[in-house]
């Protein structure tokens, strides 16, 4: 299976791999393999059964049982609708096994209903497509699965730019199958979407973390719960309550042993991908050498680390939750107030303020990346200077004193000089309805019922070992400090950490100059994007934008006084009609970021200036009359006040629309348009919500 693509905090659990009372063997069993006669034998896979000479009983009903508290703890029931990412490895059958149980209560899965399969479990097999034997062996797995009594759709990626570069094609394929997993889940209108990892598997990222010097939080390992987020939020409401896909990982207390043995158990087949021993791969090396190294004492001593750490995440986590809800103010116009005096931050510990800034930076500037290194330091130290004096630019954001606060409060806005282009993605309304279907009732339920599991699960400050840590070195330092690592494994981990890291540094390229220039391209430099009526464009990840044009608007006296706020201009014209806007008689407009001119311009058309070029046609019943853009400078005053209560800094994050001569149309977050004949919309909804996403968590296990 894939590894993690989300991460997220794990449970306080004993540091064994899974519950005592299930049976264990020291080493996986013994097992024959069939060779496809595939056009490649050097990549074949090859399928896998138990031998019939490994009499061993197994503990099937320890590890169902195992398997249902994790469901539980998830907030799962088995009435609900649920995907699984099936590869056909030992690890992905043996949750096929475990889930195909538990949704029948442990019934014969294959013979409970007439049709042969369970309701509401669907396996999904992605072809990647990258070896000529990819699709026979997709096929060859969804046979295996269906035999199993469970629905199975194989879904193929597609390289539109081409074959992804050795070095980084784990990583490409990792994020094509994800996208592949939502993309089925959203047309089944599935929710819950189960993935095989196991402790093994967070051993290894344990390690290759260490390696790449991640902090206590990373080393913390894979989620069990997380979420995947749509492209595109729903447009259909005004309030967006989108969970995305919940994301559970219910079998990272079993190790890669408990794989075998459950298929063992089930007599079931699987597949052994011969690529995951190549050492080109970092995942592959750590799991070599630790497959080597392996021993009782050292994968419990690793794996109560990775507690450790989890229950420190778990920690913070919380203790942040409780600050953004205390002392951030999300605004309509997409930026964020921080109340210094509420937060206060020379009182927080190093690690929880450095992840409450985090979350918040990523938020505002919707980049999947945290701030890191001596940007996150600079950080730490303009947050705990009070009162707040300067401006200061990290993470696709600008931070300064919130106006009037006098230095109280934050402001935090996107900045336009950062990496993340503003490109618009287009999608027709029979898209909304697609989205607005997706989000079912019975994601948020079974968010909050998982929920409220974690909330009984935090550990107090005093019990907490790794709040003070700075390093991964010291995370192990202070792990055998605690007695949670033996002298043994201390030096082992140590070994490892230093392998990983030379082969990470004899392998790393710098980035060649185009790369690097199409790096730091700004916001502020990119192309605005074209919209056509009717479309809804989102924009940066952050605003849903949409404008209508009417050719004719018929007005009495109450419409043209309800537009225009003058009662006089609207008794005068009683009977007539708009048409034909010269603004935007192309009927096309374009999505770009407020800049000064747009709002000096605003300034100008209040006084009367420009109207030459806002002229509108009149046309009465006995004749032609000719207007001024009256509608135009009176929008533009109103446009002025509202504007007032949007700090000059958050402006600069706004969109608007011009014209195809570059004319300013309308400004849809104050409520400036140039004529009656269009209407506009930007509603902040970021694609990825406060604390959610790639590197943040929702759920903390």
């Amino acid at each position: 299976m894939a590894r993690g693509l989300l991460v997220s905090t794990q449970s306080n659990t004993t540091s064994r791999l899974i519950l005592a009372s299930i049976s264990r063997v020291s080493s996986p069993p013994r097992f024959t393999k069939i060779r496809f006669s595939l056009s490649v034998p050097s990549t074949n896979r090859s399928l896998c059964s138990c031998s019939n000479r490994q009499n061993e009983a197994v503990d099937m009903a320890g590890y169902r049982e195992a398997f249902a508290k994790r469901m539980a703890l998830a907030g799962l029931k088995p009435h609900h609708r649920i995907a699984l990412g099936v590869s056909g490895g030992p690890d992905s059958i043996a949750l096929c096994v475990l889930t195909a149980n538990w949704k029948t209560n442990n019934a014969n899965a294959a013979r409970r209903q007439d049709s042969g399969f369970i309701d509401g479990l669907l396996a999904i097999v992605v072809d990647h497509g990258l070896r000529a034997e990819s699709k026979e062996e997709a096929n060859i797995v969804s046979r295996r699965v269906l035999d199993m009594g469970i629905r199975c759709e194989i879904t193929c990626c597609e390289w539109l730019d081409g074959r992804p570069k050795k070095g980084h094609l784990q990583e490409a394929a990792r994020d094509r199958r994800y996208q592949n997993f939502q993309n089925v889940c959203i047309q089944h209108q599935i929710g819950v979407l189960l993935i095989a990892h196991h402790a093994d598997d967070q051993a290894e990222l344990f390690i290759l973390r260490l390696s790449r010097n991640s902090g206590v939080l990373g080393l913390a390992g894979m989620a069990f719960a997380s979420q995947l987020y749509p492209a595109y939020p729903d447009s259909t409401d005004e309030v967006s309550n989108s969970h995305g896909i919940l994301l559970v990982r219910p079998l990272l207390e079993f190790s890669k042993e408990d794989m075998y043995k459950i298929c063992q158990g089930d007599n079931q087949e699987w597949v052994e991908d011969p690529t995951n021993q190549s050492a080109l791969f970092a995942r592959n090396r750590i799991r070599i050498a630790l497959k080597k190294l392996s021993s009782y004492m050292l994968n419990s001593d690793i794996q109560a680390v990775i507690s450790a750490c989890r229950t420190t995440r778990l920690y913070v986590d919380q203790f942040c939750d409780n600050l953004i809800n205390q002392s951030v103010t999300i605004m309509a116009q997409g930026y964020a107030v921080i109340d210094l005096e509420i937060l206060s931050p020379s009182k927080i510990k190093d690690i929880c303020l450095s992840k409450f800034v985090a979350v918040v930076l990523q938020f505002i500037s919707q980049r999947h990346r945290p701030v890191r290194g001596s940007a996150l330091k600079s950080l730490l130290d303009y947050f705990r200077t009070f009162p707040c004096k300067t401006s200061f630019t990290a993470a696709g954001c600008y931070l300064c004193p919130a106006p009037g606060s006098k230095g109280t409060k934050v402001l935090v806005c996107c900045s336009v000089d950062f990496s993340l282009p503003s490109k618009v993605k287009l999608f027709h309304k029979l898209s909304d309805q697609a989205n607005k279907q997706f989000f079912l009732p019975e994601v948020a339920q079974i968010i909050a019922d998982g929920k409220s599991h974690v909330d009984h699960l935090v550990a107090d400050a005093s019990d907490v070992h790794f709040l003070d840590v700075t390093s991964s070195e010291s995370v192990l330092l202070e792990a055998k400090r605690h007695n949670i690592l033996s002298e043994s494994t201390y030096r082992t981990v140590l070994s490892l950490q230093r392998n990983e890291t030379n082969n990470f540094r004899s392998k790393t390229t710098e980035l060649s100059d185009t790369e690097l220039k199409n790096e730091v391209e700004s916001v502020g430099s990119s192309v605005s994007e074209v919209l056509k009526p009717g479309q809804i464009g989102y924009f940066m990840n952050r605003f849903l934008v949409k404008w209508e044009w009417t050719q004719k608007i018929a007005l009495d006296a109450h419409s043209i006084a309800e537009a225009t706020s003058d009662l006089n201009l609207g008794r005068e014209r009683k009977g007539c009609y708009w048409s034909s806007c010269l603004m935007c008689h192309n009927k096309v407009a374009e999505v770009c970021l407020m800049v000064d001119a747009h709002w000096m311009y605003l300034a100008e058309l209040s006084q009367g200036c420009h109207l030459e070029n806002s002229e509108m046609q009149m046309e009465q019943l006995n004749g032609k009359i000719t207007m001024c853009a009256d509608y135009a400078q009176i929008s533009a005053q109103r446009a002025l006040v509202s504007l007032k209560t949007i700090p000059v800094a958050a402006r600069r994050g706004l969109p608007v629309l011009v014209n195809s001569q570059g004319q300013l149309l309308c400004i849809p977050s104050i409520g400036f348009k140039h004529c009656p004949c269009l209407t506009g919309s930007a509603v902040f909804k970021p694609r990825v919500p406060l604390g959610g996403g790639h590197s943040s968590f929702i759920l903390s296990h």
